[in-house]
């Protein structure tokens, strides 16, 4: 018996399990979720109580997809901040304080990216 593959078995485990379940509760619900017939009321999109509007939704300003854009990238960028935080200790031991202007770099190349949006009116909701 080859014994490299050991170490897998969990791995083989977990995988058909997982999949295992999926397929029993998917089976399930298609055998039991067919109990109920099928009427016009059951079949429309429930909104908080409300009718559903019919027609289109309405359009959004690109406003709107900037600053959600934005957000996303200042808050990845925020993200990266946390792992240095942590072990900031340790680097300030190892490399002494060079490490801050690691730092002050990051921190200055987005508050550059900052202004930059501000200059550009990306965040100015009034246009």
């Amino acid at each position: 018996m080859d014994h490299s593959l050991a170490p897998y078995a969990s791995l083989l485990i977990h995988i058909v399990s997982g999949v295992g379940f999926a397929l029993t509760t998917w089976v399930g619900s298609l055998l039991l979720g067919r109990v109920g017939r099928a009427t016009g009321v059951k079949n429309v999109p429930y909104e908080c109580g409300m009718l559903p509007e019919p027609g289109p939704q309405p359009r959004f300003s690109v406003k709107f997809y900037l600053v959600a854009m934005l957000f996303i990238l200042f808050d990845i960028e925020i993200v990266f901040l946390y792992p240095w935080s942590v072990v900031y200790r340790e680097y300030l031991q190892q490399y002494g304080v060079e490490i801050l202007g690691v730092l002050a770099t990051f921190t200055a190349i987005l508050f550059a990216g900052y202004l930059y949006a501000i200059r550009k009116g990306a965040l100015d909701w009034s246009k």
